[in-house]
């Protein structure tokens, strides 16, 4: 696989209980599990919790940082993000922004970079993922 510029390096290990996994993402170790309805023993979040987690993180970091930029002091922001596989077997995204501290016009523009997050786009464009056997 080609190094290209790195943005994240993870190794998911499955750990002795059925499905839950050890993963070291750079030098944190998290937890993922799947619940107790699915066989699994709920230690920890499952995969489509920990990719919103992602988005989450990435969509408040850049409103952060934009908000920064522009001098604005934002008294909250936190993202609230919901995943369902629709009718048609797609699956959807619904993140919500609470924003306080700024005006209705700075709240809107704030919604507006969140469409073009860096994470936002990755998984709007679809990224490419290349399996080997190591």
């Amino acid at each position: 696989m080609s190094e290209g510029n790195v943005l994240a390096r993870a190794r998911a290990t499955l750990a002795e209980a059925r499905y839950k996994t050890d993963i070291r993402a750079g030098h944190h170790d998290l937890v993922a599990d799947e619940p107790v309805s699915a066989g699994g023993a709920d230690a920890g979040a499952n995969p489509f919790a920990l990719v919103l987690s992602g988005l989450g993180a990435c969509t408040a970091i850049t409103l952060r940082m934009y908000a920064e930029r522009k001098g604005w002091t934002l008294a909250s922001l936190s993202v609230a993000l919901t995943c369902t596989r629709e009718p048609d077997k797609s699956v959807k995204v619904e993140r919500v922004l609470s924003i306080d501290g700024v005006d209705a016009e700075a709240k809107a523009r704030l919604a507006d970079i969140a469409e073009r997050t860096p994470v936002t786009l990755a998984l709007k464009g679809g990224m490419k993922i290349e399996t080997r056997l190591a």
